[in-house]
């Protein structure tokens, strides 16, 4: 498959890189890693989002480029119309690109799967997949390196990778116990990259109204259930709205309860325009994506993953509550 992938991307004139709605740290870091490769190469390559994506992450090279699907259709959609190669990153789902997805699936440009979720979905002649590594970005480093082209891994590439790894391992505090991340952090590093300024430029770069949205929602809208190891956390449009937050100003508070004595299993229940946006993280071995999968459409990782839910918020938090009786035992043994 490497093989193929290198004939491909060598042959061909322009390259088109997508990503999934509501792009984060690994669907961004992965997607600009890549396209800093290819531009390395002499290629004209694009990155193409469905949606924006958070203020925190705009700092990355090369971000200013991004063209977004649902500000810029027709040049977004040209560009997938005339890409030699379409490489899709971090989704293994067609449906996961939004109001692109009729577009990708009738663009004629050869497509390659690059991901780390489970079950992919048969839309790409190539599918690299592999659920067992940590990010996307994990997996275009290995891409790049596998092909031998180290020597043309630039700092700026090397700096999206990593991005993409921190922010995909919560500052690699989950799916991150594998030796082999901390050679290729390692390897970036001798690129020149300041892991330590990437941290700050992601974590400690907030706003002021998140700030307080965060203390709202601790304060008032965090449920613990210590009877089932458990924490919930309930945000309403009405209520994200008296603090004007921006893109991706709720990113991270699932894993807040996290850090209470005792809780091995965090909800976050967002509304949205249409949905509830259902984000999930465990700790130890509880399988939160068995809880996504069963309950809310979704799917994941052992320890994070999520999905989407089309009803009322009473609704959806009546479905956590059966979830947590039904994983009672379970949850109870990961404490």
């Amino acid at each position: 498959m490497i093989d193929h992938f290198e004939k491909w991307f060598v042959r061909a004139d322009k390259i088109a890189i997508v990503s999934h709605v509501s792009p984060d740290g690994d669907a961004i870091g992965s997607s600009l890693a890549l396209w800093h490769f290819f531009c390395s190469q002499g290629k004209r390559a694009t990155v193409v989002m469905p949606n924006n994506f958070p203020e925190f992450l705009k700092w990355m090279p090369g971000a200013k480029e991004i063209l977004v699907y649902d500000k810029d259709r027709e040049k977004a959609d040209a560009v997938l119309d005339e890409a030699d190669v379409i490489c899709c990153l971090d989704f293994n789902a067609a449906k996961r690109v939004d109001a692109m997805k009729d577009k990708l699936l009738a663009a004629g440009g050869r497509k390659i799967m690059i991901d780390h979720h489970l079950y992919p979905e048969d839309f790409c002649r190539i599918v690299i997949s592999h659920p067992e590594i940590c990010s996307t970005s994990e997996l275009v480093f290995r891409l790049i390196c596998r092909m031998g082209y180290w020597e043309s891994l630039s700092t700026e590439c090397a700096q999206c990778i990593y991005t993409g790894m921190m922010t995909d391992t919560g500052g690699f505090t989950y799916n991150s116990n594998n030796a082999e991340i901390y050679f290729i952090i390692n390897r970036l590093i001798s690129k020149g990259i300041d892991k330590d300024d990437i941290y700050r430029k992601v974590f400690n770069n907030q706003s002021e109204n998140r700030m307080k949205l965060m203390g709202y929602m601790l304060c008032n809208k965090m449920f613990v259930y210590r009877d089932y190891a458990s924490a919930l956390i309930v945000l309403t449009k009405s209520e994200m709205r008296r603090f004007n937050p921006q893109k991706g100003d709720t990113e991270g508070f699932v894993n807040m309860p996290l850090s209470i004595k005792g809780i091995c299993f965090s909800v976050f229940l967002r509304e949205d325009e249409n949905m509830i946006k259902v984000s999930l993280r465990s700790v130890g071995n509880f399988p939160c994506n068995k809880v996504a999968e069963e309950y809310f459409n979704g799917g994941g990782h052992k320890n994070a993953s999520g999905g989407e839910f089309y009803g009322s918020m009473d609704d959806a938090v009546s479905l956590v509550k059966q979830a947590l009786v039904k994983y009672q035992d379970m949850l109870l043994g990961c404490r």
